[in-house]
């Protein structure tokens, strides 16, 4: 886990101080583990707010069978559940509540631009090579947002399959993209909630499958026209931004999936 400077700082004048200022300075909030995102309280059901959206956010990827986790700042069971999930996948205590061995890995895991360790920026970028986040249906803001969460439930979906790498071949793209590679006309590679999948120790069908678990409500693999060679995934039920209606989509008839 990183350690911020400052929080060094902090246990250093604790350790100088007398009794009673150290319990005041151990008891402040603690420092920012890294230059993203820090919570201050610990979150359970009931609770709402920026820190619960935040939180969520990174537990997307949790969400039950075919189901998703909404990013609405409530704290709900669907959200105690996936904090469950989560807890459970990194040996924690799975209590569903978000507490500070949570935050903890969750910093560990988080770098200071708020992708998680295992993707970037720039391997959800311009499919067609050119980068940047401009060019698609919404703001390059947006869609960048949303590329974010689509790292996240990567992360869980590479946990799930032990850890083996998963290699990025399109995420997003521009609308001048989309044509020139002959994507969907309203593609969900345009608004940043897609990514196409090839993985190294797992095979295409462990990737489809597991996915169904990990909060994709689009699932595209072996057996459908154009998928032979990766698996793509998606956030469709979740874009309200698009053309289609929220539902869930998956076919992968090679696997099972269908």
């Amino acid at each position: 886990m990183r350690v911020h400077t400052l929080k060094r700082a902090v246990i250093a004048l604790a350790l100088a101080l007398p009794g009673a200022a150290i319990a005041t300075v151990v008891a402040a909030p603690a420092a920012h583990a890294d230059g993203c995102y820090t919570w201050q309280r610990t979150l359970s059901q009931g609770r709402s707010g920026e820190d619960v959206r935040q939180l969520q956010i990174r537990v997307a990827g949790w969400a039950a069978y075919r189901d998703i986790v909404r990013v609405d700042g409530s704290y709900g069971p669907e959200t105690a559940a996936a904090v469950k999930r989560f807890q459970s996948a990194y040996g924690l205590p799975a209590d569903g509540i978000a507490g500070s061995r949570t935050f903890a890995k969750i910093y560990e895991l988080q770098d200071n631009d708020c992708t998680p360790k295992h993707f970037s920026y720039s391997e959800l970028d311009n499919g067609c090579g050119r980068g940047g986040w401009s060019g698609g249906p919404l703001s390059s803001t947006a869609t960048r947002a949303n590329a974010v969460r689509t790292m996240w439930k990567l992360e869980a979906l590479r946990r799930s399959l032990g850890d083996k790498p998963l290699y990025v071949t399109s995420g997003f793209r521009s609308i001048a993209c989309n044509r020139q590679v002959g994507g969907a006309s309203d593609s969900q590679h345009l608004y940043g909630t897609a990514a196409d999948l090839v993985p190294r120790g797992s095979s295409l069908c462990q990737v489809a499958r597991t996915a169904r678990n990990r909060g994709f409500s689009g699932i595209y693999g072996p057996g459908y026209p154009g998928h032979s060679s990766h698996v793509h995934v998606d956030s469709r039920r979740e874009n309200n931004n698009d053309r289609s209606t929220n539902s869930t989509s998956w076919s992968a008839p090679n696997c099972g999936i269908g």
